[in-house]
């Protein structure tokens, strides 16, 4: 059961780039959402349940994966992913006003997800440092400090790109 809790329910088994698809859940319910008409603040409980229940299961469950497979950081583990990308989003609820959102859902869900992986993938200072954190923690750490740079950069993209409501 753990295993397929911190998985994302068999997504980080998948080959190719387990991460990225645990990222995946947290970007379509963003953008199905919004696209659906569901009211911001709503959505903003939605993916706070999404980074708390993340965090709770990588925390709790990582540990025994980490023993099962004998790796530090399970690539099977995603449940980081789906987190830390949640908090990017979050991120942009809070600071982009919502009518921008509302009126670029593509532009904002793409850039957020295209701007996590790649914060996630190169792990800018501090990431990678966060990375060394004992077990769960440290699975969990360094994808929420992507998530907080992801969120603040294409927060920020949007002020300069001027995307406004109308």
């Amino acid at each position: 059961m753990k295993r397929i809790f911190t998985s994302c329910f068999g997504l980080g088994l998948l080959p190719g780039a387990p991460g990225t698809f645990g990222s995946l859940p947290s970007a379509v319910i963003f953008a199905g959402a919004l696209y659906w008409g569901t009211p911001l603040v709503s959505l903003s409980v939605i993916l706070a349940g999404l980074v708390l229940a993340g965090a709770a299961i990588c925390i709790a469950f990582s540990p025994a994966i980490i023993t099962l497979t004998g790796k530090n950081d399970p690539a099977e583990i995603v449940v980081d992913e789906l987190a830390g990308q949640a908090a990017t989003y979050l991120i942009i609820l809070g600071l982009v006003p919502a009518e921008a959102i509302k009126n670029h859902i593509w532009l904002f869900a793409a850039g957020g997800f295209i701007l996590f992986r790649l914060f996630d993938i190169f792990k800018p200072w501090p990431v990678r440092q966060l990375e060394r954190l004992p077990a769960g923690a440290g699975i969990l750490a360094d994808d929420l400090m992507a998530g907080l740079y992801a969120g603040l950069l294409t927060a920020g993209a949007a002020v300069i790109l001027h995307i406004k409501g109308g």
